[in-house]
């Protein structure tokens, strides 16, 4: 039995067994894999036209009637030497890449879950204002582009499902969950472009917020305020925890040695 039913009064909620949380690990480890697998070939396909760039260059400085030619003589076998090296080269590197963009997608989402329990403010019938938890699980995108961003933000949300379930229904595990949390990987629609850290933020938050008022809209109508239209009350109800980090949020990125730090950390990552 991957979860078991637990009734308080009316209200019926569902939890997962040991057996259901394995399974969920299970997920969680292989989205985990294929966030670095799309974050590593954003990588490469950066490494590759910086390539083309200097090739370019180096192509540039040369004029006609300057190169002389060189004896390339070489010992029996050194062909076959020289491309096994190159083969290492490119496996050693290749490893490196994995190793890195495995170290910044997980650490993201373990900050992320650190700080999404370190609540400024906790509403009483859920959601949170916390301590940036959102720009943090919006990194990704910004650094390793949209497949990246969208999938370890699914990953976060299976990774809360383990820790912090609340499920009332299959559709509302998918909204709340993977859904609501991949969205963040909106960021990386803006990943290379001028202010992209604010603009793809912008795209998470807004993006977490519509999955959040669907839910609250369609699953939990009967805590709408009196005389609230369900859908105005969950567009309302969300927005004030999830605008209010935002506020926050914005405010710590005016200062510029944040911007400074998060575009140096955002270099780090994709450098090979």
């Amino acid at each position: 039995m991957l979860y078991q039913v637990i009734t308080d009064g009316e209200s019926v909620s569902y939890v997962p067994t040991t057996l259901g949380k394995v399974l969920l690990v299970a997920i969680f480890l292989i989205l985990l894999a294929v966030a670095v697998f799309f974050a590593r070939k954003k990588s490469a396909s950066l490494k590759a036209l910086s390539n083309a760039g200097a090739n370019r260059t180096d192509g540039a400085g040369k004029t006609d009637g300057t190169s002389k030619s060189v004896s390339t003589d070489k010992a029996p076998g050194s062909n076959g030497s020289d491309a096994g090296n190159k083969a290492g080269s490119r496996k050693g590197s290749a490893a490196r890449l994995t190793a890195k963009q495995l170290a910044f997608c997980a650490m993201a989402i373990a900050l992320g879950t650190v700080l999404s329990n370190l609540k400024i403010y906790e509403f009483p019938f859920g959601g949170s204002v916390t301590l940036l938890s959102m720009l943090i699980i919006c990194l990704p995108g910004y650094w390793f582009g949209l497949e990246a961003g969208l999938i370890t933000g699914a990953a976060y949300g299976v990774l809360q499902l383990i820790i912090d379930p609340y499920v009332i229904h299959p559709i509302q595990l998918l909204v709340d969950y993977p859904l609501a949390f991949g969205a963040f990987g909106l960021s990386g629609l803006f990943t290379e472009k001028k202010n992209g850290l604010l603009k793809g933020y912008a795209a998470g938050i807004i993006g977490r917020w519509i999955f959040a008022t669907i839910s609250g809209w369609i699953f939990f109508a009967e805590y709408a305020w009196e005389g609230w239209h369900p859908l105005l009350y969950s567009l309302v109800y969300n927005g004030i925890y999830i605008f209010s980090e935002a506020a926050i949020t914005y405010i710590v990125l005016a200062i510029p040695y944040v911007r400074s730090a998060l575009a140096r950390i955002k270099k780090l990552a994709l450098e090979p």
